[in-house]
């Protein structure tokens, strides 16, 4: 046929066709040419290094856009390295969608080349899987993985394309009947509505209340619930608190924060009305000793099943933003205002101000060498110091994202990426990719410990590649938590001359890699050495590594979660 085209170029068109802007990925058998293509049909293309950060970007794509996040991998060992962005986002509910070749269905099960039974691999890690077994499948398949991933709880799909099916070829015209027909037959959400009778319990509870707090997380923000939850806070004079990736919903500086308070907030309110955040580690399980006995939590999630797990006081099921919107007009007809003068309110505003006045005074000692809160009080004052737009800030590591959780301030939301529900290493320079590509309009900074940064330390080539705003600070104290930590005890037996299993080469220097490229590495160790650095890669925005030099005893194991260790 004159005007047939292959599978590869089916598939861009049904990406392209349904809205697709960007795929991220590593290309190998037998995916090469659908890459190609779909950047042929006006969809970027960022290609990385390893499958593992490519998605992890797709997944913070996902979340920052509210689009499918796309990930591309070859068959085989490239699937299954990319199982670890797909399972980040069905953890966190991110819609992201896996696209993998695999072996020729004709040789499955003979050992064929990176030969897998994918779809099987998958189930446990996606929402969704569906192996397009001839080329006239693809775009329906394209349709329900991208449908299905944002669809209720948001979360990862899997599209099987097999090489036999690549190489398989169909008239152009044929494909657009394909297509024209999938549109028409495309999935909606379909609107949850809350009876008016579960809003009215809702703020009755909230009226009543001695002492209400409002708990908001990434589910509120991807959501784009900002709006309405700052008018409920600030109608109502509740206090509130986000979950670390719900910060800059509501301004962190904001008179009702909280989260100075934090212990004093969930322990003493007696309703707790949480929006897009579920009760799980993060939240102490919602149950006592954190939380009081007697705590009355309404609970908003698109998921019912979250609902029906939780067994809250109250369970509202929907969009937050809807709910949200329906439970501001409900508190419209008859509003009320706790105001500064109430005792929880006080109580709240009192110990903020102790713990925060606690904290400005070890933040305002110049430490040197230094220790973690003396270059996050740099960092953070330089942050501000930008205005609007703020900064997209990607932090992971353990103390380096702990204690910067305290220090960094959010104004803006969707404004933080770290390590998430699942507690996942790694995701740093994933996230900071997704994070240019998917706001061009904003810089992204990336906090960074050395363990964390050495996942995927290479992409900063990617950086590079494609001249992202970009500047990692990687937080260097010689290791996981610092260095050697061991006991006397400890260091013994044939192989005790050996480095700790917790310890990298010490004052490595990490800045180095990314001028191996092309791009601005900087080594500091003072606080003028770090002002200096941050003032001028802020100011190019171009990519850059700032080798931050801490002490290695300036830290805790695992940071704030002994216990678990």
């Amino acid at each position: 046929m004159a005007d047939s085209i292959d599978g590869n170029v089916v598939a861009a068109k049904s990406f392209a066709r349904f809205g697709v802007t960007h795929m991220f990925g590593v290309v190998g058998i037998p995916v090469t040419s659908l890459a190609n293509r779909a950047m042929q049909l006006g969809i970027r293309f960022v290609a990385f290094h390893n499958e593992q950060s490519a998605g992890y970007a797709a997944s913070a794509y996902g979340y920052l856009t509210g689009r499918p996040g796309l990930l591309l991998t070859v068959s085989g060992p490239g699937c299954v390295h990319g199982l670890a962005g797909l399972s980040n986002s069905m953890v966190n509910t991110w819609p992201t969608v896996m696209i993998s070749g695999s072996c020729d269905q004709n040789d499955f099960g003979r050992g064929d080349f990176q030969e897998l039974d994918q779809i099987e691999a998958v189930k446990p890690f996606s929402k969704f899987s569906v192996k397009a077994k001839n080329i006239k499948e693809i775009p329906n398949c394209v349709a329900q993985v991208l449908d299905r991933a944002v669809l209720g709880r948001p979360g990862g799909c899997y599209l099987d394309l097999p090489t036999d099916v690549l190489h398989q070829t169909i008239s152009e015209s044929e494909v657009e009947n394909l297509l024209s027909e999938v549109e028409k037959g495309r999935m909606s959400e379909k609107v949850a509505c809350v009876a008016t009778s579960e809003i009215e319990k809702a703020v009755a509870l909230l009226r009543k209340a001695e002492r209400p707090l409002i708990v908001f997380g990434k589910g509120a923000a991807y959501a784009r619930a900002e709006n309405e939850l700052k008018w409920l806070v600030e109608t109502t004079g509740i206090p509130f608190l986000p979950t670390p990736m719900g910060k800059g919903l509501v301004p962190d500086d904001h008179s009702l924060a909280a989260s100075a308070a934090r212990s004093l907030a969930i322990g003493k309110c007696d309703v707790a009305f949480v929006v897009g955040a579920r009760l799980n580690w993060l939240l102490h399980f919602g149950e006592p000793p954190k939380w009081s006995k007697d705590v009355k939590f309404i609970l908003v999630d698109i998921s019912e099943e979250e609902i029906q797990l939780r067994k809250p006081h109250l369970g509202l099921v929907g969009d937050a933003k809807l709910v949200l919107k329906l439970i501001n007009e409900e508190i419209k007809d008859d509003p009320f205002n706790l105001g500064s003068s109430h005792p929880w309110v006080e109580a709240i505003s009192k110990k903020v101000k102790e713990n925060v006045s606690r904290m400005e005074a070890q933040l305002a000692r110049d430490v040197v060498p230094f220790n973690f809160l003396t270059p996050l009080r740099i960092i953070r004052d330089t942050i501000l110091g930008l205005g609007s737009p703020a900064p997209v800030l990607v932090s992971e590591g353990a103390n380096t994202m702990d204690v910067g959780r305290s220090v960094l301030v959010q104004t803006e939301p969707r404004t933080r990426l770290d390590a998430g529900t699942w507690g996942t290493m790694g995701v740093g320079l994933g996230y900071c990719i997704a994070a240019a590509v998917a706001n061009p309009d904003r810089l992204v900074v990336a906090v960074e410990g050395d363990s964390g940064f050495g996942f995927s330390a290479m992409e900063v080539e990617t950086l590079v590649r494609y001249k992202l705003p970009v500047v990692v600070i990687v937080f260097n104290n010689g290791g996981v938590y610092g260095g050697d930590r061991r006991s006397p005890e400890e260091i013994a037996g044939p192989f005790m001359d050996d480095p700790a299993p917790t310890s990298f080469v010490p004052s490595a220097a990490y800045h180095t890699l990314i001028e191996a490229f092309g791009g601005k590495g900087y080594v500091v160790e003072t606080p003028d050495e770090l002002q200096s650095a941050l003032s001028e890669s802020f100011s190019a925005r171009k990519p850059a590594v700032i080798n931050v030099i801490i002490d290695p005893f300036a830290g805790a194991e695992s940071g704030r979660m002994q216990h678990k260790n």
